[in-house]
């Protein structure tokens, strides 16, 4: 009995609890999403097209493009190597470990800019050296990139260290006891139950990576056609009162966050059905 009452609420509770989250989901998302395509084409379809196919867009693009793929792939290696670690393995320093990989969530990303400029600026501890030597790091590429990957990398070993924590180590442990590698237990074993955990990371990684301003546009210098990323694209071009191209260029950024959020949604989906179909097979009889 007190199961049921604990699970069964009165109508007008189900009803205010529904009718606060679509309101809540309606004012706060789906109202100003709307108002940047609305605002996008304001002056027609037309003129939205003429702002993303100036230079200066398509250079943005091209670097968010390139940050993200240099970015996620870094990402990716270590958030598996790091949860494999953690999920796998008890050594000394593993509560340091995770809470260095849980760093990034916690520190601004304005600030993890400013470390980077510390650190490779012309007055900072590597700088006069980069300097002597001509490498750019800070307003550069390179520097757009490092900052890219500081504030990203706990995706993707977030996504994986309790999805791994969960499934044990029996598996690799059999693989071992029968001759397995450690790289054919890894392709073989832990890689095909981490998947789909492994792909919702990678999403999710790369949304942000195309959609960071704070750390990008402390390092990035504002150097247009050069070092400006498509969110300090919309940031200059609204400060110079563009509203259109800066809600153009702002309305790609929005498509791309849809589509990750389809894509994400297409991967739950697909976790979720692979998991009904594993529990409805029958046990395996053990060989007499």
């Amino acid at each position: 009995m007190s199961a049921r009452a604990g699970t069964s609420e009165p109508t007008w509770v189900r009803v205010s609890l529904i009718s606060l989250a679509l309101g809540f989901v309606l004012l706060f998302l789906l109202l100003p999403l709307a108002a940047v395509f609305t605002e996008a084409l304001r002056k027609g379809l037309p003129a939205a097209l003429e702002a993303l196919r100036e230079p200066d867009a398509w250079s943005a693009i091209r670097l968010t493009l390139i940050t993200a793929a240099v970015a996620v792939p870094l990402n990716l290696a270590f958030g598996v190597a790091a949860a494999w670690a953690v999920a796998k393995y008890e050594f000394k320093g593993k509560a340091f470990l995770t809470t260095l990989i849980d760093l990034p969530f916690s520190v601004s990303p304005v600030v993890a800019g400013l470390i980077y400029v510390l650190m490779f600026g012309a007055q900072g501890w590597i700088g006069p050296w980069l300097a002597e030597h001509d490498i750019k790091i800070v307003f550069a590429v390179p520097g757009i990139i490092l900052a890219t990957i500081f504030v990203t990398f706990p995706f993707i070993a977030r996504e994986l260290i309790p999805l791994m924590q969960a499934q044990g180590t029996e598996e690799e442990q059999a693989a071992i006891v029968l001759g397995a590698t450690g790289w054919q237990t890894f392709w073989h074993v832990t890689l095909p139950n981490i998947k789909w955990g492994l792909v919702y990371g990678v999403i999710l990684c790369n949304a942000r990576a195309m959609g960071e301003f704070g750390a990008v546009s402390v390092v990035s210098g504002h150097i247009r056609g050069q070092t400006n990323t498509l969110p300090l694209h919309v940031e200059i071009l609204y400060n110079e009162y563009q509203s259109v191209a800066a809600f153009a260029v702002a309305s790609l950024l929005a498509l791309l966050a849809v589509l990750t959020l389809l894509i994400k949604s297409v991967v739950e989906w697909q976790f979720e059905r692979d998991q009904k179909a594993a529990a409805a097979l029958p046990p395996e009889r053990p060989v007499a």
